[in-house]
């Protein structure tokens, strides 16, 4: 019941090693298209998505309160997908996302740039200045992206479990190692308590969006952290009404938990819109 997660370079090999693993081990492939299909369905539009998706955002839409919307319902995508197990991420940072959570092997997947820009030329047939380019801005637009909404640096090999370098296997053989690395790394205890994790996660951050995104009410950069017994709200407000408020929607979607408040009050607080 392991969660893996996939974080690579642009020509790494990383959809093909991903492809491969899930097939070795007979899990579900978390891809692009699927988390894209999640977002949609909870109203993030194909413009927020071009806009955020792996990309490093503009100053302006950086401070956007759409922004903290992608990246709210981005992370329910992720736990949803996630509460089951035996599940293959690539990208997005799923690696960030579920650092946390015991029984989730993270690998990073990197090449040099002389072999990446090889592979680009070879499959979409670019000439070598186009291939750099377009390599230099896929890593700029991914370390943005991480840097933006993780606050991390997606190439410090400290993230990772393990860091492999394509440059001379195959993905066959990318697949096989990552996969004997992970059968020998995460314990079934460990794998037990992920799911529990996940389950607790998940439940935070549907509390979250509801409160922000559905219901809309005025509580800035509301987070939740979650324990199996607690559940303890961040953020925000202008009045203790409106905390008061927050916490009886998180009682009323967390029966059975204990629900207490480190949200503070400024009033006048104005959020850049």
């Amino acid at each position: 019941m392991a969660i893996i997660t996939i974080s690579r370079q642009i020509a790494s090999f990383g959809d093909e090693v991903a492809t491969e693993l899930s097939r070795q081990l007979g899990y579900s492939f978390i891809n692009r298209k699927m988390l894209e299909g999640d977002l949609l369905k909870h109203g993030i539009t194909e413009e927020k998505l071009r806009k955020y998706d792996e990309k490093k955002p503009g100053f302006w839409a950086s401070l956007a309160r759409d922004r903290d919307e992608y990246f709210d319902y981005l992370r329910e995508a992720v736990y949803e997908r996630a509460k089951g197990g035996n599940c293959v991420f690539i990208g997005r940072g799923g690696f960030a996302i579920l650092k946390d959570v015991p029984g989730c092997y993270a690998v990073r997947l990197v090449s040099t740039d002389e072999i990446r820009t090889q592979r680009l030329m070879k499959e979409f047939s670019w000439t070598e200045k186009k291939a750099q380019a377009l390599m230099m801005e896929s890593d700029n637009n991914r370390r943005g992206f991480h840097k933006c909404f993780f606050n991390i640096d997606h190439d410090d090999p400290a993230s990772y479990h393990i860091v492999l370098t394509t440059d001379a296997i195959t993905p066959e053989i990318g697949a096989a190692i990552v996969h004997e690395a992970c059968v020998r790394t995460i314990t079934a205890v460990q794998e037990a308590e992920g799911l529990a994790r996940i389950a607790d996660l998940l439940q935070a951050q549907k509390i979250v969006n509801h409160i922000v995104f559905d219901l809309k009410i005025s509580v800035h950069f509301l987070e939740a952290t979650s324990t199996p017994t607690e559940i303890m709200l961040h953020g925000v407000a202008d009045s203790s009404a409106v905390i008061e408020k927050v916490l009886s929607v998180a009682r009323s979607m967390a029966p059975g938990k204990k629900i207490t408040s480190g949200i503070s009050i400024v009033q006048d607080y104005k959020s850049y819109p």
